[in-house]
């Protein structure tokens, strides 16, 4: 197939070298042109995969689409309400948005809607199909590949095609996940790096070297296990159903299934050990806990679930960051019944 990676940060780099790598012609997009300046016709990929994989850089978004079959949004959750009117003006294929945090997909079919054009079916992933880190300007490390992906659709009845076709771009499972609700909680990611930020806000600050699970301490973990038992309330209470922390790190690295800080000790001392954050503009706060975390309190107030813990550290980490961590201009022309 032709896709468009549309966003050429980390992840859409990564995840245009995997579909290349299964025959798929590729063009990538960056919306401000950083991400793919040095490039020339390849991305050199180390690390869960290996070579140097063609692909074609778009010069704006409309050449980008203009002959792609299926395109793949990439970037930062902060970066869509951006970017979706443009989307909106041009798309008329099949769009997969990994993740589909902050019911993203919901926010561009209204658009599409409202246009008065295309409405293509809008793919919703839980989370993306690689974890990675941009290493220059044509060079890109794979720190892993996921063996599933939950898929969920705009409309509904989309999800097992968009499932099939994310499958054959990129090889993980697809299970069908029910709806974009349940992908825009079912990332484990908010979580997780929620409380690694607050727990090594210091190590942050400061610029420390330090490892991402190897301070997945057992306290530590306490407090994401808290936080995912909330989350579980809310899923229920919508009437979906999402992974545990658990099965999600399973999902992401291949280690057996345990105790939560077991799981996070194996994977610190695997090849797949992740580097903590150093910059305090990490996406683990200026992403995640906006258009992550936030967006969970959000749909709690329509069912009128309680999660203290979780709203406890929004809070915390709005005082120590010195900002409002719960604005979100997407949510703002959605209503949520």
């Amino acid at each position: 197939m032709r896709i468009a990676v549309l966003g050429a940060g980390a992840v859409g780099p990564a995840a245009a070298a995997l579909a290349a790598s299964r025959g798929h012609e590729v063009t990538l997009w960056s919306p401000s042109g950083c991400g793919t300046a040095g490039m020339r016709g390849t991305i050199i990929a180390e690390g869960a995969l290996e070579g140097r994989f063609p692909l074609r850089v778009a010069r704006d978004l409309a050449d980008a689409l203009d002959s792609a079959n299926v395109a793949l949004l990439a970037v930062p959750a902060y970066a869509f309400a951006h970017l979706l009117p443009g989307i909106a003006e041009h798309l008329a294929q099949p769009l997969l948005i990994a993740p589909a945090a902050s019911l993203a997909p919901l926010a561009l079919h209204a658009m599409l809607v409202a246009r008065g054009g295309p409405v293509p079916p809008i793919g919703a992933m839980s989370t993306t199909p690689v974890t990675a880190r941009r290493l220059g300007p044509d060079r890109v490390r794979v720190l892993g590949i996921r063996a599933a992906v939950d898929m969920a659709a705009v409309p509904p009845e989309a999800a097992p095609a968009m499932g099939a076709l994310t499958t054959a771009l990129f090889g993980h499972a697809s299970p069908v996940g029910g709806s974009v609700v349940q992908a825009a909680i079912g990332n484990a990611n908010p979580i997780i790096h929620a409380a690694l930020a607050l727990t090594n806000t210091t190590r942050i600050e400061g610029a420390e070297a330090w490892q991402q699970y190897g301070m997945m301490t057992p306290a530590t973990c306490r407090l994401m296990l808290a936080m995912a038992a909330e989350r579980a309330t809310l899923a229920e209470a919508l009437g979906v159903h999402v992974p545990s922390l658990e099965q999600s790190l399973h999902r992401a690295s291949g280690v057996p299934l345990g105790p939560l800080h077991e799981m996070a000790m194996a994977i610190a001392q695997s090849a797949g050990a992740v580097p903590g954050p150093t910059d305090p503009e990490t996406r683990y706060i200026t992403e995640d806990v906006p258009y992550g975390l936030a967006v969970g309190l959000w749909l709690a107030r329509s069912r009128r679930v309680a999660m203290p813990v979780t709203d406890a550290v929004v809070t915390a980490l709005e005082a120590i960051w010195g900002r409002d961590l719960r604005a979100n201009p997407l949510l703002e022309g959605l209503a949520f019944e």
